[in-house]
C-alpha cells in the first residue's frame, strides 16, 4: 500500500487549513496520564521499528520507487473515491516524490528507557518548508505503531518489578526471574503486528517466549543476533489435543511416554488439568517419580484453569488436602528439595511448574506472596504472561498523544498549545519547542524554549532527511533499562 494512505481521512487535507505560508510544524508524542494504579512511567519502545519499517523500508519500496504516475493515480483515485468532489490535489504529493524522501527530523530519547506521564519520548519537525504538511500527517501512523509496544513492554516491566523483588527476598537463583515470566499473548492479540511488537516489549525484561516472530523482529531492527545472544527462547510443551489422544485411561503412559522415550533429557512442560490435576500429582507423579528423577533436565507441571493462586498456592478452604495443598506443595511432597541459605524451599531441580492462564499483576502479587508465606521460593513457579494483560489495553491506558507545539508562519515562530476548558488537564499541551533534561535520574521536560537550547538536552537526533542516524540493538536497550534498576 502507499503508505501516505496509511492516515485518518480528516488527515489529507489538513495542508490547506493551515495558515497561509506556514512552513514548519514541530510535533512530539507524549503518555500524558496512567490509568494503572500504580505506575506513572512508561517504557519507550518501538520507534525505530516504525522509522525502518515505514518512514524507510515501505516509503521507499511502495512510494519513491514507484512510477510516479502510479503512485499520484493511486492516492487521486483513493482521496477522490474516498471524499467526493474535493480539492485536496497532488502536486504536494507529486513533490514529495520527486524530493525522493522524507525531509524530517526526529529527536528522540533511548530507547528503553522509562519516561514520566508529560514528559515527550520524542519530537519530529519538517526541514523544507513546503513539508510542513508531513508532520503531523504522520500521527495516525505512528500512534497505531508505537503506542501498544510501549504499553506491552512498560507492563512487562512491572511483572520483572515484582518478580525480582520475591526472588531477592526468596530464591537462590534470582537470575531465573529472565525465563520466569513468559510470554504466551499472541494468538489472542489484535493481529500479527500487535502480537510482534507487544512481545518485542515483553523480550525488552524477559527472555522466555513462545512469540517466535518477536525473535525476527528483534534482529530485523534492533540488530539482535540469536548466533550470538539469547533473544528468546522456549522449550518442548504439551496441549490438551496431545493428552487427549493419549485418552484419559492411559494418561500416566503419556506422561511416562513423553518423558522418558519422546524427551529423555532436557526440560519438557507437560500440560496436566486435562482431566484430574490432582490425581496427577498425587498418583502418577508419584509412579513416575524414579522416572523423573533420573532425567537429565527437568519436568515441568503445568495447570490451565481455575484460580491461579489457589491452583498454586492452595486453598486453605478447601475440603479436599490436595486442593488445600496447592501444585507447589504437592510437587515438595513427592519430590522434595533443598532449603536455601534464605530459608525457604526450593523444589527439586528436575521438578517445577508453570501457569500460564489469566495471569495479572494483582494473581502475580498474590502467588509470590503466598508462597512466600508458605516457605517456598518464589522461584519455583513460571508465569506465563498472555493476552489477558498484554491485549486488555488501549492507546488510552497511558493517555498517549501527539501533538503539535511550535510553528513557524511568514518566517515568524509560534508556541502553539491546547488546554480545553472542559478537560480535567490531561490533554493540556506543553508549549513550543521543547528540551528534556534528567535531572535525579528522572526525564524533565522544559518547554517554550529557543532553537538554540532546542538543540542540547536528552533528545537525540535518531533520524533526519530519510536517514537512521541512531541504530539501537536489543543488547544496547537491555543493559540500558538493567542500569536504570540498578541506579
Amino acid at each position: 500500500m502507499n503508505p501516505l494512505l496509511l492516515t485518518d481521512g480528516y488527515k489529507v487535507d489538513h495542508r490547506r487549513q493551515y495558515p497561509t505560508n506556514t512552513t514548519l510544524v514541530y510535533s512530539n508524542w507524549t503518555p500524558r496520564k496512567s490509568r494503572i494504579e500504580g505506575i506513572e512511567e512508561v517504557v519507550f519502545f518501538g520507534l525505530q521499528y516504525c522509522i525502518k519499517k515505514y518512514i524507510l523500508h515501505d516509503f521507499e519500496k511502495y512510494f519513491f520507487n514507484q512510477p510516479k504516475e502510479k503512485v499520484v493515480a493511486q492516492y487521486a483515485r483513493r482521496i477522490n473515491n474516498y471524499l467526493g468532489a474535493n480539492q485536496v490535489g497532488t502536486k504536494h504529493i507529486e513533490k514529495l516524490h520527486d524530493l525522493g524522501y522524507i525531509p524530517m527530523v526526529i529527536k528522540a530519547l533511548p530507547e528503553g528507557v522509562s519516561v514520566p506521564m508529560r514528559v515527550p519520548m520524542f519530537t519530529m519537525y519538517n526541514t523544507i518548508p513546503d513539508f510542513f504538511w508531513l508532520t503531523n500527517y504522520f500521527e495516525t501512523l505512528i500512534s497505531a505503531v508505537i503506542w501498544m509496544p510501549c504499553t506491552s513492554a512498560t507492563l512487562a516491566k512491572q511483572y520483572r518489578k515484582l518478580l525480582d523483588k520475591y526472588a531477592l527476598e526468596t530464591s537462590s537463583t534470582p537470575d531465573f526471574v529472565d525465563w520466569q515470566g513468559h510470554d504466551f499473548s499472541m494468538r489472542g492479540m489484535a493481529g500479527i503486528e500487535a502480537a510482534v511488537s507487544s512481545a518485542s516489549g515483553h523480550l525488552l525484561h524477559f527472555k522466555g517466549t513462545d512469540t517466535i516472530p518477536a525473535i525476527d523482529f528483534l534482529e530485523n531492527y534492533y540488530q539482535a543476533a540469536t548466533d550470538h545472544e539469547i533473544i528468546g527462547g522456549s522449550v518442548p510443551a504439551t496441549e490438551h489435543s496431545v493428552m487427549c489422544m493419549g485418552t484419559v485411561t492411559h494418561e500416566i503412559e503419556t506422561f511416562k511416554r513423553l518423558i522418558t522415550t519422546v524427551y529423555p533429557k532436557g526440560v519438557v512442560s507437560i500440560v496436566s488439568d486435562t482431566w484430574d490435576l490432582w490425581k496427577v500429582l498425587t498418583e502418577y507423579l508419584p509412579k513416575l517419580k524414579k522416572e523423573v528423577l533420573n532425567r537429565e533436565g527437568k519436568v515441568v507441571i503445568r495447570p490451565d484453569s481455575g484460580d491461579p493462586v489457589a491452583i498454586i498456592c492452595g486453598n486453605p478452604e478447601a475440603k479436599n488436602v490436595n486442593e488445600r495443598k496447592g501444585v507447589v506443595e504437592l510437587l515438595w511432597d513427592t519430590f522434595g528439595g533443598k532449603i536455601n541459605d534464605k530459608g525457604f524451599k526450593e523444589l527439586d531441580p528436575h521438578i517445577g511448574a508453570i501457569y500460564g492462564d489469566s495471569i495479572t499483576i494483582h494473581r502475580a502479587t498474590q502467588i509470590c506472596e503466598q508462597l512466600k508465606e508458605k516457605g517456598f521460593a518464589s522461584t519455583n513457579i513460571v508465569l506465563g504472561i498472555g493476552s489477558f494483560t498484554y491485549q486488555y489495553n488501549t492507546r488510552d491506558t497511558f493517555g498517549f498523544a501527539m501533538k503539535a507545539t511550535y510553528g513557524e508562519v511568514n518566517g515568524q515562530g509560534r508556541e502553539i498549545f491546547k488546554d480545553p476548558v472542559t478537560d480535567d488537564g490531561t490533554k493540556k499541551s506543553a508549549k513550543g519547542l521543547l528540551k528534556i533534561e534528567r535531572k535525579n535520574n528522572q526525564y524533565i521536560l522544559i518547554d517554550q524554549v529557543n532553537w538554540e537550547e532546542e538543540k542540547s538536552g536528552e533528545l537525540q537526533e535518531v533520524f533526519k532527511d530519510g536517514k537512521l542516524v541512531i541504530d539501537q540493538s536489543l543488547a544496547e536497550i537491555r543493559t540500558r533499562i538493567k542500569n536504570e534498576k540498578e541506579a
